[in-house]
Order: C-alpha cells, then sequence, then structure tokens
C-alpha cells in the first residue's frame, strides 16, 4: 500500500517530467522557428537566455542560474550543430539510401562488430577491473596500460594492433589485417578503456563490510564474487559495455588502418558479404557523394545507434536495474 510519501514522490517525479517535456519542447519549436527564418544564431541566444530563466523559476539562486547559463554555452556547442544537421536532411534522400542494400549491411555491421567488440572488453575487462579496484602491487603500471588507448590517435592504434597482431605478431595464425577478428581488435583497442573503467568505479563504490560480511558466513570469493560483489556492481558493467559499444562505433582510423573492408556473415541474406565499418563507409560516401550523400548515410546511422543507446539506458534504468542481491 502506498504511503503518503511514495504518494508525494510520484506527485514530484510526474511534475519533473512534464517540465522537462515542456522545456524540450519549446526548444524544439523555438529552434524550427528560428531556422524557419533562416536565423539560427537566434536560437543560440534564446537556449541560454530560456536556460537562465528556468533556472531562476526553480531555483533562484545566482549560483544556480550561472551555473545553468554557462552550462548552456556548452549545450550550444554540441547541440546547435546536431540540430543543424539534422533540419538539412533531404527527406527523399534520406529514403534513397534508407533502402539501399549496401547502406543495409554498413548499419548492420556498424552495430554487429562494435558489439563484439564491447562483449569482449567485458568479458576480459571485468576481472581486470575488480583486481583494480581490490588493488595490487605494480597498480600504477597496469592502470597507464589499460589507459593509453585514451590518448593515442586513431591510426597509430591501427598499425599498434597491426605490428601486435598482424604479419610477424604475437599469433601469426590469425589473420588480422583485413578481417572481422582484426576489426574487433582493433575496436577492442580503443574501446575496452571504458568497459575496465566504469566496472572499476562501480567496484569501488561497493561496502567492503558486504563482502567481509559474506566470507564469515561461508561463502568463498568465486561466491563472494557471483551473489553479492557482481549483482551490486552489474549497472555499472551494463555502462561500461554501453559506453564501449558507443566507442566501438564511432571508432574510424584504427579501423580504416587495419580492416578498411571485411567480409563478414549477413544474417538477412544469410550468407558472407563484404561491407565497411560504417565510419569508413559515410568518409567514403563524403568523398566520392559529396555532403549530402555522407549526410543521408550519417543521419541513419545516428538515429540507429541513439535508438539502441536509448533502449539500453532505459532497459538500464534504476527502476529496471536495482543493484541488489539476490
Amino acid at each position: 500500500m502506498a504511503t503518503g510519501t511514495d504518494t508525494r514522490f510520484a506527485r514530484e517525479a510526474v511534475t519533473r517530467r512534464s517540465l522537462v517535456a515542456t522545456f524540450i519542447a519549446v526548444q524544439v519549436a523555438a529552434f524550427a522557428a528560428a531556422y524557419a527564418y533562416g536565423r539560427p544564431t537566434w536560437y543560440a541566444y534564446f537556449l541560454v537566455g530560456s536556460t537562465a530563466v528556468t533556472a531562476y523559476v526553480l531555483d533562484g539562486s545566482s549560483f544556480t542560474v550561472a551555473t545553468a547559463t554557462v552550462g548552456s554555452l556548452l549545450m550550444v556547442a554540441l547541440g546547435l550543430p546536431l540540430f543543424m544537421f539534422v533540419a538539412r536532411q533531404s527527406p527523399s534522400l534520406v529514403a534513397e539510401k534508407a533502402l539501399d542494400p549496401d547502406v543495409h549491411r554498413v548499419l548492420y555491421l556498424g552495430v554487429y562488430g562494435p558489439l563484439l567488440a564491447a562483449l569482449l572488453s567485458l568479458l576480459l575487462g571485468v576481472p581486470l577491473a575488480h583486481l583494480l579496484a581490490e588493488g595490487f602491487p605494480g597498480q600504477q603500471f597496469v592502470e597507464s596500460l589499460v589507459d593509453l588507448p585514451l590518448v593515442v590517435p586513431h591510426s597509430v592504434a591501427g598499425i599498434i594492433v597491426l605490428f601486435g597482431f598482424g604479419q610477424g605478431g604475437a599469433f601469426p595464425g590469425i589473420s588480422v589485417l583485413g578481417s572481422m577478428v582484426g576489426m574487433v581488435l582493433a575496436m577492442t583497442f580503443v574501446a575496452a578503456p571504458y568497459a575496465v573503467n566504469t566496472t572499476r568505479e562501480a567496484f569501488e563504490t561497493i561496502d567492503d563490510r558486504l563482502s567481509y560480511a559474506s566470507r564469515i558466513h561461508g561463502a568463498n570469493q568465486w561466491e563472494t564474487f557471483r551473489r553479492v560483489t557482481a549483482p551490486l556492481a552489474v549497472r555499472g558493467m551494463v555502462t561500461g559495455g554501453v559506453l564501449a559499444w558507443a566507442r566501438a562505433v564511432s571508432e574510424f582510423g584504427a579501423v580504416a588502418v587495419v580492416a578498411y573492408s571485411v567480409e563478414f556473415f549477413y544474417a538477412p541474406a544469410g550468407k558472407r558479404v563484404t561491407a565497411q565499418h560504417a565510419p569508413v563507409f559515410v568518409y567514403n560516401t563524403y568523398l566520392q557523394g559529396g555532403l549530402d550523400e555522407s549526410g543521408a548515410v550519417a543521419f541513419l546511422l545516428l538515429g540507429v545507434s541513439a535508438l539502441i543507446f536509448l533502449v539500453v539506458r532505459y532497459l538500464t534504468d534504476d527502476g529496471t536495474i536495482t543493484g541488489g542481491m539476490p
């Protein structure tokens, strides 16, 4: 039976969602009007001003108004190009690309390949993240090695993968150059730090007394990890996997060096086909067809990626994954 406090919290949640929906609707309408008049700069001013006014109405403190206003400047830099990108798409060209079988294969590979890289990053990264959260001698060296791909230029990452796993590398029996294996390895190289670091942070937030209580009640390390530590960190694991997947989706340089075009099993057709990773395909389309054609393909990729990202975010919301013990 719901208490008065629960009812109040539910009403506040509905009110917050209504306010957010109203704010978004106003922003969309304002951008549409500014774009229709050929004055997108007006919307930039409107976004900053409306954010400041909203912060003042909801909170009223000068600190909140100042931080919201400054933060809205970054939203202009991030959001305005995205809005302009969507608004300037040609519906007929987008529809044409959406019906193109080559684009279908590219979009499929653009989701499937990064998914394999994300799963591999989690499979190998979760145990390492747990060790890093526990601490061990020489941890700083391992942490530096994990974080190194974050600062390595993308094309250099591809060269490193070829030196390590290509011809004359550590596993000469594995075909890396121009193969699906090479693509996944290149994506894993650049995406694994996100999976490891996010999962490690989740492990570090767990109260050590819970693991200690499990151990003194007779559970071994495997049982404690399976029934206590891992369930409490599952949200961090999923978030790390999503970030790794998103990073792999966007990778261009390393994949272009290692696996410019790859052959893979295309499930919708039931046969093996050859295609390029989506960012590589978009770049080639830009060189050959110009900004409009590449923009249409990029729009489709953005839509598919955003849809998957939102679905996963919804499924990993606090109401779905609680992080509680079984």
